[in-house]
C-alpha cells in the first residue's frame, strides 16, 4: 500500500511517501507562512519524483496535534480532503512519529475523519462591532 504522511504542526513541514513500511521519500522544508501554498506542490512533486499518482495512494497518516492552530488546520484539512476524494483511509497520529500511522493503516485502521487537537482551548476574540 502506498501511504502518504503529513506533519504540519510547526514551521518545518514534513511529507513522506511509503510503500508499506519502506520509505520511498521524506522531505522537510521551511513552510512557515507559506504552508497552504507549498503543501500541495510538495505532495505533487513527491508523487511525481517516485513515479506515483494520486490514484496510487492507498492511505494517509497525518499528525493531528497538539501544535500550531493554523498548521494543524491546514494539514488535517488536506489529509481529510485527499482521503475523501481518493476514497482511502486516513488516520490521525498524536505522537511525534507519523510512521505509527502506517502501522494503523496496514492493520486496517481508519479514523474516517481526523480532527485536530490543539493542546489547549482556541482563543477567539470577541467581535468589536
Amino acid at each position: 500500500m502506498i501511504i502518504l504522511t503529513l506533519r504540519t504542526d510547526k514551521p518545518e513541514a514534513e511529507i513522506g511517501l511509503f510503500d508499506d513500511q519502506k520509505q520511498l521519500a521524506y522531505e522537510t522544508w521551511q513552510a512557515h507562512r507559506q504552508l497552504a501554498e507549498t503543501l500541495h506542490q510538495k505532495i505533487n512533486q513527491t508523487l511525481a519524483a517516485n513515479h506515483k499518482t494520486f490514484g496510487d495512494v492507498g492511505g494517509i497518516a497525518v499528525f493531528s496535534g497538539p501544535g500550531s492552530f493554523t498548521g494543524l488546520r491546514i494539514g488535517v484539512s488536506v489529509a481529510n480532503a485527499l482521503a475523501y476524494s481518493l476514497n482511502c483511509p486516513v488516520v490521525g497520529v498524536k505522537d511525534a512519529d507519523v510512521k505509527t500511522g502506517i502501522t494503523r493503516l496496514l492493520s486496517g485502521g481508519s479514523d474516517k475523519v481526523v480532527l485536530p487537537e490543539y493542546g489547549s482551548p482556541v482563543h477567539i476574540t470577541t467581535q468589536k462591532k
